[in-house]
């Protein structure tokens, strides 16, 4: 347990895309003693994501992408099969998710329900991520989805039945968290059939 935090220094050691800042902090631990430490920050902004379903055909709409973050890490090929998901920039959350979903998807959506919020790698990124579910039908299908050209974005849309998804899950297809996140609490709420 600690108290007392206060930040002695914050320094920009990046602002090439979004900032990542050194933070000096002392803090007082449980047993009185003050401490300083250093860490390091990325603060890229909050972000939504969103699992559409269709409880008739009971599927789900994924996306899959290249994300250079994995590739570097050990996924041979960097491709990732996702939720569609944003930053939120200047947007509410749900203002947000509702545009990402017809720029990735192809989905226009109207109703979406937010289930939950979480902060998805606390340890060194300010991130906090607003989850969301919406339903889907094909006449809401616009467009064929795969992202806004001028962002390079290259993304293929899946429509996948749940029961496939949550085995994607076992046996290593889906390694994405926030994926894998609202995949089980669609299992867990019953919302779809496993």
């Amino acid at each position: 347990m600690i108290s007392n935090v206060s930040i002695l220094r914050t320094d920009i050691l990046s602002d090439n895309w979004y900032f990542l800042r050194k933070y000096t902090i002392q803090y007082t631990k449980k047993n009185g003693m003050v401490k300083t430490q250093e860490r390091e920050i990325y603060d890229r902004g909050n972000g939504a994501t969103i699992l559409l379903y269709n409880k008739e055909r009971n599927s789900v709409i994924l996306t899959r992408q290249f994300r250079l973050a994995t590739f570097v890490n050990g996924n041979p090929d960097g491709m990732l099969i996702e939720t569609c998901a944003g930053l939120l920039d200047r947007d509410n959350a749900e203002e947000c998710i509702k545009r990402e979903t017809e720029e990735e998807t192809g989905y226009k959506i109207g109703d979406v329900r937010k289930v939950f919020e979480a902060y998805m790698s606390p340890g060194s990124v300010t991130e906090v991520l607003f989850f969301f579910i919406a339903e889907y039908t094909p006449a809401m299908k616009v467009s064929d989805g795969g992202g806004v050209p001028e962002e390079e974005e290259n993304i293929e849309v899946m429509e996948v039945p749940f029961p496939e998804a949550l085995s994607m899950v076992s046996d290593g297809r889906i390694r994405d968290g926030k994926t894998i996140m609202l995949l089980q609490y669609m299992q867990l709420h019953g919302i779809l059939r496993p």
